[in-house]
């Protein structure tokens, strides 16, 4: 039989990202901690973006979720701030359902800095086709933690998660 904690956790890894549905939160390395005690359940979370206007409804949907488990009686949801999250948290399925939805994951290139400037999208693995020929666009993408690239080689736009 599996443990109260253990089915939060199941739970915590289907809760899709607003903004990118086909990932997870759990995905995203979004779940900092996770307790239990009785039935009252506390779940830390870390932002994948400090300004990130979508983390009222993935505390509504995380606590939608965990709410419905058998056994639960209270759930707190908190966004810590004494964690950042880091490109590296991505999971590697993570890492595979971005680069299906057409989002190229951080560390695919995207790390290049230029003087003066953020960085760079030269050399950004293109997830349609794997090209390394590509350029940013716009450091804005439509959401606060994306840019927008192109890829010379494929002729086709793609999203990066920035860095």
């Amino acid at each position: 039989m599996r443990t109260l904690d253990g089915q939060v956790r199941e739970v915590l890894d289907r809760v899709p990202d607003p903004e990118m549905p086909p990932v997870s939160i759990g995905d995203l390395g979004m779940v900092v901690d996770v307790r239990v005690d009785r039935g009252s359940v506390t779940v830390d979370l870390v932002p994948t973006f400090s300004a990130c206007p979508a983390t009222a409804v993935i505390g509504e949907e995380v606590e939608r979720a965990v709410a419905a488990l058998e056994g639960v009686t209270e759930v707190e949801v908190r966004f810590v701030r004494d964690t950042v999250w880091d490109p590296e948290r991505i999971t590697p399925a993570g890492r595979e359902k971005l680069r299906a939805f057409g989002i190229a994951p951080p560390g695919s290139g995207q790390n290049l800095l230029q003087i003066g400037r953020g960085p760079s999208g030269e050399g950004v693995t293109c997830p349609l086709c794997g090209s390394h020929d590509t350029v940013t666009d716009s450091p804005f993408g439509p959401t606060p933690c994306r840019s927008t690239n192109f890829c010379r080689a494929c002729r086709n736009p793609f999203e990066t998660i920035k860095p």
